[in-house]
């Protein structure tokens, strides 16, 4: 037995592994919003508002043209340690949706907007001060990006509002081998979990119900056919070189002894 006859298998092996590695993503599979045309409008019919929740944490102020008469609505810790300056303490909402307001006692916020909040609290306090003005703040507002990106985490968010895309930007946007037309949110109201698939590669995503996020909204990328077959292959390619460096090494062990 020669050399020359030993290298066909091992050609063969060669080509086999090759083979089963390459593997490539197409550009329909991850160009954004690829039916969007040139110069084209689209009006968003999205008329998007946060609700509060279960567990929310709610900065509430209360404040009028006398201090003092408002100070009885306003609760602050540190406020008796010298030399300290007092912090706002803030509300969190129960699991009756509701939070215990000074003097007003129990005030019930789930479900409703913050606009609706205001309007709400307004409300009972002018039994007590007149023109009160009313200023809350989510404190807990952060959305988690998970699966296919290249930065996942959980992002706290500034504002009121976040997109699905800003999300994602937070998150150094998808990787080649995330899963553009089925990202996935899932969204959490009182204990009752929504899961919704939205495609990125058409237009109609900048509509759907969760392209504006809400308070702990979880997005998740899975990885596409390419990721997966990569991984697989990946371990085949391992096995395929394990059997090529167990007949190299039996090969050579045959010639030297002949």
């Amino acid at each position: 037995m020669t050399i020359k006859n030993f290298s066909s298998p091992i050609l063969s092996l060669t080509l086999v592994a090759a083979m089963f590695i390459s593997s490539c993503a197409s550009k329909k599979d991850i160009v954004y919003f690829q039916n969007a045309g040139d110069y084209e409008t689209i009006v968003s019919d999205n008329s998007h508002t946060n609700k509060f929740k279960v567990d929310d944490v709610i900065s509430i102020h209360v404040s009028t043209l006398d201090p003092e008469a408002s100070m009885p609505f306003n609760l602050f810790k540190g406020a008796e340690e010298g030399g300290m300056t007092p912090e706002q303490v803030d509300y969190i909402i129960d699991k009756n949706g509701e939070i215990d307001f000074p003097v007003l006692g129990s005030v019930k916020l789930v479900g409703l907007s913050p606009e609706e909040t205001k309007a709400h609290i307004k409300e009972k306090l002018s039994l007590y001060l007149k023109n009160p003005i009313v200023n809350i703040r989510l404190k807990n507002f952060s959305v988690t990006v998970l699966g296919e990106v290249n930065s996942p985490g959980t992002y706290p968010v500034n504002g009121e509002q976040i997109t699905i895309l800003e999300a994602l930007g937070l998150a150094n946007d998808l990787t080649i081998k995330g899963t553009r037309t089925n990202v996935m949110v899932i969204r959490d109201f009182n204990g009752t979990k929504v899961y919704t698939r939205v495609d990125l590669t058409q237009k109609e995503a900048l509509n759907s119900p969760v392209y504006y996020l809400t308070q702990n909204d979880v997005v998740y990328v899975e990885p596409n056919k390419s990721a997966v077959t990569s991984s697989s292959l990946d371990n085949r390619a391992s096995i395929w070189v394990s059997i090529a460096s167990v007949l190299i090494t039996s090969t050579v062990l045959i010639i030297t002894r002949n």
